[in-house]
């Protein structure tokens, strides 16, 4: 959504489902997964509204809604691709939105060549590096830059064939600005042109017609068209329609591209930034979304400003011109830098040393987790944090990730609970097998038990992109503490060993800015402290109240600027707790919204270009003449008194070059990308491949799987791939798997595998079959069944269900095994994971893995123990004809 709009987050909020027409579910189980917010869900079915879930299972969200839609796992791509089709081809979009608000009008270069062209492939595609030189799919007569965060490491490979961050990751830097772009583009509003995005967008999904998606995702043509009746009945001036994903969109090869489909899909119809419409991602845990805000990523500093490159010799005006866009708020780039540098260090940074820019770690190349993992099996690190993750368990190729610890020097693991990835050297599978033995482990383990959230203040922020503050119940116990405690004494004690050290080295530590204040006997940090902190402040000490009171003169200090505002006035705005019969539906005094509380993003489109609600029923915001300004119910996301007619000098840069009707600000051009001309590493539209591991071959193109998927090209031996399609041995692993999560568990089950209630009511991992492939198989409900995958081999109980259907594609029954995720050898429930199963293979723009769609084989019984689990697994490697090639090819 990042490259679609400008931002990665949520376009929406929960509350306004209630006000949608129709809503489409699709990757996520919603009423299991997100049960609060699917209250508004339900309220909106109260109101009228239609209720549609796509999902290869039936779950508690079909159960409730109009219509459930089976597909295969892996195929959403072309299921939203042919709403696409069918929307342009029956002019179901919404014209003048789609004029108004979009690149639709924009003319594409004469070099760009589409899949149609290539049978899968755009133009540009370098098959020895897996990758795409993106210059010939940018607009006629402009220039597009790299996406933020590929800028600088672009404008030093300009300058330097020698490039030791070649590869890094990028993706995650478009959650706040798209890629810039400069020079005197063309367009035409008719959108006949031959290569105007519309029109390259009707060539591109022409072919994915109601036949092909019924061939490709095994859903029937009659039930495809009455989803597209839905939506298109329930789009338009006086109607919206809202999407909602969450991870069974994003873990897949080509997970962003799913999200750029509905992006397009949503765009088309005029749904963003409207009340009712939208596209919300559901976020699987309290604070994910806050993990990106002010990241757990590699590759990003707070608030989506990108990481410097080791390659790059950029001081911090050369970092800043290469990074920013010159139209939108993301031409403040050095305000908000400049800002996050001094809430870092201080009174040590000033303009004389480029406020400590050097300081800044840089980027060698990618760092994902499943870099590190590969790194700790070379020797190269040697020392793992685990906060809150049990990749033992829950990341892909679980094995994998305990070989690469059982290869550290040593491991911190703060947990709430004794997890796998805390005691994997004395207990876990491959002591077993006798892959691994004890004696014979050197990591170092230091388990340190973790607060919960009721034993600390702190907030989290969730789904709609919203702070909630929650307070501190009770102290935690003995030497229970939390992760702030953990971080800020761990920071002093080492500050404090290095206090009066004259090593450069040991400058960026010496100088940080570390002195909150302490409480309790525990010398507890005060957590509001932070989040003043993170909010800002000015040179006198007021809090800051927008982040467009930041300035890169060193006067303000904000650590994360898209936060700048939730301590406004000195006042926690993020526990704001006002009860809704007293404020408007919106709810602005709930908590607290990035950015600057506003609820529903590029809120500006729910106007028409005029400044007019579209409709009276779909008011939303709207220039009110009289008072000069934009008003309605929520904080318009957009400059508060530019009128609607306002035209931008030629000359005019950054946030005054942005028009009366450029809706989406912080895209370089002020509008939503139905194509993208840089942004993403696979391509600037979306394109069905099939999984990296799939029985089916690719119904569309010749390409079968995403070409610029992340795969390594030397294999481990423990990560091998599995062939596909039409490929000899791929029917050694013939039916689709996916995995989930239920209600009563979460995630890892660290916390609810520990908990008597919840394991009592699911003690054991289980497998979901149709009758049809139980009575293929030999399979009954309530045995026991082994699974099987390349890398591994688990055992789960049989539910044999009529919740999984036997799908026909071209042609042939497909079936699909579904595995849930939470088990693992600890806790008071155990079993296998799910995850020992998956692979190391990526989407290549934010590194995730893909674990919501791969091939298996399944038999009846549980699965041999030892050494000849091992076996197991090789046996069926023999059968398919598996070396450390195969998967690696198209």
């Amino acid at each position: 959504m990042g490259t679609s709009f400008g931002r990665g987050g949520a376009t929406t909020f929960q509350q306004d489902l209630q006000n949608a027409d129709c809503i489409l579910i699709e990757g996520s189980n919603m009423a299991e997964c997100h049960p609060v917010g699917f209250q508004w869900v339900m309220e909106a079915k109260a109101r009228g509204a239609k209720l549609i879930h796509v999902d290869p299972r039936f779950t508690r969200t079909s159960a409730v809604a109009d219509l459930h839609v089976p597909l295969r796992a892996g195929t959403d791509i072309a299921f939203l691709g042919g709403i696409v089709n069918h929307v342009l081809q029956n002019d179901r979009y919404f014209h003048d939105y789609v004029v108004a608000y979009t690149n639709a009008a924009t003319i594409v270069g004469e070099d760009f060549r589409d899949t149609e062209d290539l049978d899968g492939l755009f133009s540009g595609f370098d098959p020895e590096s897996r990758s795409y030189d993106v210059a010939s799919w940018q607009y006629e007569g402009g220039t597009v830059q790299a996406a933020s965060g590929q800028r600088e490491q672009a404008a030093s490979q300009r300058l330097s064939e020698d490039d030791d961050a070649e590869g890094a990751a990028h993706g995650e830097s478009h959650g706040s600005g798209g890629a810039g772009i400069t020079g005197d583009f063309r367009a035409d509003e008719t959108l006949q042109h031959p290569r105007c995005v519309f029109q390259i967008l009707k060539r591109h999904f022409s072919r994915y017609t109601p036949e092909v998606v019924e061939q490709t995702c095994g859903v029937p043509q009659e039930t495809f068209l009455e989803v597209c009746r839905l939506l298109e009945d329930n789009s338009g001036p006086d109607r919206t329609s809202a999407f909602a994903y969450s991870v069974g969109w994003t873990h897949h090869t080509v997970g962003v591209q799913y999200i750029r489909t509905a992006s397009i899909l949503q765009t088309l119809l005029g749904n963003i930034g409207r009340p009712g419409g939208g596209i919300l991602a559901l976020r699987g845990h309290a604070s994910i979304q806050g993990s990106t805000d002010i990241p757990t990523l590699f590759n990003l500093l707070p608030g989506y400003i990108p990481m410097p490159h080791a390659s790059s010799a950029a001081d911090l005006a050369g970092f800043v011109e290469s990074e920013k866009a010159e139209k939108g708020f993301w031409s403040e780039l050095s305000a908000y830098l400049v800002s996050l540098l001094k809430a870092y260090w201080g009174p040590a940074a000033g303009p004389e040393n480029d406020f400590c820019f050097g300081y800044l770690p840089r980027l060698t190349g990618s760092h994902s987790t499943f870099e590190t993992v590969m790194a700790q099996l070379a020797g190269e690190c040697t020392g793992y944090f685990l906060l809150g993750e049990n990749p033992a368990v829950g990341s892909a190729n679980a094995k994998m990730q305990r070989l690469g610890m059982a290869n550290l020097e040593w491991l911190v693991v703060r947990d709430l609970n004794m997890i796998e990835s805390a005691t994997f050297w004395k207990d876990g599978p491959e002591i077993e097998t006798g892959e691994l033995r004890t004696e014979d482990i050197g990591t170092e383990v230091f388990f340190l038990p973790a607060a919960a959230h009721t034993e600390k203040d702190g907030s989290f922020t969730n789904t709609q992109r919203m702070l909630q503050w929650h307070h501190q119940a009770v102290e935690p116990e003995a030497d229970v503490r939390s992760d702030l405690w953990f971080t800020y004494h761990l920071g002093r004690i080492i500050r404090e060993k290095l206090a009066g050290s004259t090593e450069e080295m040991d400058r960026p530590v010496v100088d940080l800015t570390w002195d909150l204040p302490t409480k309790g006997p525990l010398d507890e940090p005060e957590a509001e402290a932070v989040l003043s902190e993170i909010s800002g402040w000015d040179a006198d000490g007021t809090p800051l109240s927008t982040y467009q009171q930041l300035a890169d003169d060193g006067s303000t200090v904000s650590g994360c600027w898209i936060y700048c505002g939730s301590y406004a006035d000195g006042v926690n705005q993020t526990a704001r707790r006002k009860p809704g019969a007293e404020q408007s539906w919106v709810a602005p005094e709930w908590g607290w919204a990035w950015p600057l509380n506003r609820r529903i993003l590029y809120n500006r489109a729910s106007a028409a270009p005029d400044g007019t609600p579209w409709s009276e029923r779909k008011a939303y915001i709207w220039w009110g003449g009289e008072q000069g300004k934009w008003v309605g119910h929520d904080v318009p996301d957009f400059s508060p008194t530019t009128a609607p007619d306002h035209v931008p000098p030629d000359d005019a840069q950054g946030v005054a070059a942005l028009s009366g009707t450029d809706a989406f600000i912080m895209q370089a051009d002020g509008k939503a990308w139905l194509y993208a001309p840089a942004g993403l590493t696979d391509g600037p539209l979306p394109a069905h491949y099939e999984p990296q591991e799939s029985p089916v071959a690719n119904p569309l193109y010749g390409q079968q799987r995403n070409p610029a998927r992340q795969i390594r090209s030397v294999v481990h031996p423990e990560d091998r791939f599995q062939p596909s399609g039409d490929e000899p041995g791929a029917d050694t692993y013939p039916f689709v798997l996916t995995t989930y999560r239920i209600a009563e568990h979460h995630t890892a089950g660290g916390m609810s595998r520990w908990s008597p209630y919840l394991a009592e009511l699911a003690p054991d991992p289980f497998c979901e079959v149709s009758p049809e492939l139980a009575a293929e198989r030999g399979l009954r409900h309530g045995d026991w069944a082994t699974v099987i995958s390349a890398r591994n081999a688990i055992e789960a109980r049989v539910m044999v269900t009529d919740r999984i259907t036997p799908l026909r594609v071209q042609g042939a029954v497909v079936h699909q095994v579904g595995l849930p995720y939470h088990w693992g050898g600890n806790g008071l429930v155990t079993g296998d994971a799910a995850n020992e199963l998956t692979s190391l293979v990526m989407d290549p723009n934010v590194h995730i893995m893909e674990t919501k769609a791969l091939s298996c084989d399944i038999r009846p019984g549980r699965r041999p123990r030892g050494p000849a689990r091992v076996e197991l697994v090789a046996e069926w490697r023999r059968r398919a004809g598996i070396t450390e090639e195969t998967g690696l090819d198209a």
